[in-house]
């Protein structure tokens, strides 16, 4: 099963590490970045599943990154959880019209941030915490690890059940090979750009099995997507 990919945005390194443990503990991926400039490019090349960002990060500050998110295509509905030490009921104000989802007032409960960030997933993007992920005519169950199209069991290898799980999670969506590459391998392993189109292949064939309309979109110049009907 892919893990919900979240990433914070704190530039308190006690905090950023703190949130991270118990993040991961929890079974999300995780990745902390420091500065609101660095973390608008890395939003720019990969879009989390949910965002967790301080109000007062250097560079950009989080008020103002949330501002330019909403304003993006990519990342309009992207969950977001801002943190701050401001609790005025102005500047709670403040921070859910620019568009934040949920607000938390430094210090904070671990237990109850944790609750937050579940709480906005199932409500936000319910199929990162769905077992059951539905496409069209496929069906994939992250529990059994097993995979139909029309009632017809597929068989996959792991990799190919991975790639094919994360594009079921955004259907329609264009992911370039690079950016399949960090989702489903990993973004510390090194493989070749040109090994997702090996597996692009297997899995075409598997769940194609010869005879059925081809479900995977192969956009020339820009990389791979699931149907969605």
């Amino acid at each position: 099963m892919i893990a919900p990919r979240v990433m914070v945005v704190e530039d308190e390194e006690p905090l950023g590490v703190l949130l991270r443990y118990n993040l991961e503990s929890e079974g999300y991926q995780v990745e902390v970045v420091a500065r609101g400039d660095e973390a608008e490019i890395r939003l720019q090349e990969n879009v989390p599943d949910l965002l967790v960002l301080d109000w007062m990060v250097p560079a950009v500050s989080g008020i103002e990154l949330c501002r330019r998110l909403r304003m993006r295509p990519e990342t309009e509905r992207l969950p977001i959880i801002m943190l701050t030490a401001r609790g005025e009921e102005s500047d709670r104000v403040r921070g859910l019209s620019t568009g934040a989802d949920d607000y938390l007032v430094k210090p904070f409960s671990m237990p109850e941030f944790m609750a937050r960030v579940k709480a906005l997933l199932r409500r936000a993007k319910p199929e990162v915490l769905s077992s059951v992920l539905k496409v069209g005519d496929i069906v994939l169950d992250r529990e059994s690890h097993r995979v139909y199209r029309k009632k017809s069991e597929i068989r996959l290898g792991p990799t190919e059940f991975r790639l094919l799980e994360f594009m079921m999670r955004h259907p329609g969506r264009v992911f370039s090979r690079s950016q399949l590459l960090d989702n489903v391998w990993g973004e510390t392993i090194y493989i070749d750009e040109r090994t997702v189109d090996v597996h692009v292949g297997r899995l075409r064939k598997a769940v194609n099995n010869g005879r059925m309309p081809d479900v995977i979109r192969t956009i020339r110049g820009s990389g791979y997507a699931i149907r969605e009907d």
